[in-house]
């Protein structure tokens, strides 16, 4: 008639330090394997990103003004830092322009 078997259980293997080893090595290849595709995948979207925001830079330029008007309220935003606003030189030259046509 035959045996049945139902369940199969193990309760202890006692394997070898080599092997122990050897999938300790797989296990950290392979986690670092994830972690350089998740790096990959992170850059693809974020490359993705500049180049929308080179195009809409691009329809208006205003929009690299403001985004360096928000690099600088960030940067002041911090305590310890200095912040050095370059200035167009042709921007104060009409102004001073304008200044000595009035008080002339």
């Amino acid at each position: 008639m035959g045996i049945k078997i139902s369940n199969v259980e193990v309760k202890h293997i006692d394997l070898p330090v080599e092997m122990q080893r050897a999938m300790a090595k797989q296990a950290e290849a392979e986690r670092e394997r994830r972690a350089k595709v998740i790096h990959a995948e992170g850059e693809l979207q974020a490359s993705k990103k500049l180049s929308e925001a080179a195009e809409v830079i691009q329809v208006h330029p205003m929009a690299m003004q403001l985004r360096y008007l928000q690099t600088l309220t960030e940067i002041a935003s911090e305590n310890s830092s200095t912040v050095i606003f370059p200035f167009p030189i042709d921007l104060v030259t009409s102004f001073m322009d304008a200044f000595g046509k009035k008080k002339s």
